[in-house]
């Protein structure tokens, strides 16, 4: 396991992405969340199954729902692909590969129980490498679905169980035939 930074730093952003400072993750997420940086990642297996994880529900922003393999924030002068790797081996104990943009300029804003994501968060497919070993305090479960079973799931039998943005990135993903396999 990789131990966090201990005060994690979100880099805010203009409207064009442009880097205008930073703020302690603690103090972002809230009601009135600034535009910061982030990323979405979605990791297949080698036989192209997906991996997808439940939020722990201890998380402060969408505690307990389904999402993408990982997201998170990139640091102050950090390549997204590096913080890919970075949060998926501190969250799931994996290695990443063939990490490649799908969605550079994706950009979303959603609203749990009063917090909300605010967030310019290009989207990102590759492959995961390893074994899931799950931190429990960022991911309460973990399943490996094809691609179609995973759709079906989001949209028909539990779509409120999944994150807004995985199922808004997953339809984009779709359309524009950026599956890796």
């Amino acid at each position: 396991m990789v131990a966090p930074p201990t005060t994690e730093l979100i880099v805010l952003v203009d409207d064009h992405g442009t880097a205008i400072g930073t703020m302690p993750k603690p103090l972002v997420h809230t009601g009135e969340t600034p535009l910061h940086r982030a990323f979405s990642a979605y990791l297949f297996a080698d036989d192209g199954r997906l991996l997808v994880t439940r939020r722990a529900e201890s998380k402060a922003t969408f505690p307990g729902m389904w999402t993408n393999t990982v997201c998170g924030h990139p640091g102050p002068d950090e390549a997204d692909v590096d913080a890919i790797a970075r949060r998926a081996q501190y969250e799931l104990g994996l290695g990443v590969a063939e990490v490649r943009s799908a969605l550079p300029s994706y950009r979303y804003r959603a609203e749990f129980r009063g917090v909300v994501e605010n967030e310019i968060c290009p989207v990102y497919v590759g492959r995961f490498t390893g074994t899931p070993a799950p931190d429990p305090t960022e991911v309460g479960e973990w399943e490996l679905l094809d691609w179609a079973t995973f759709r079906d799931r989001q949209e028909t039998q539990e779509y409120e169980a999944w994150s807004p943005w995985c199922r808004e990135q997953a339809r984009l993903i779709e359309a524009n035939h950026l599956l890796p396999i």
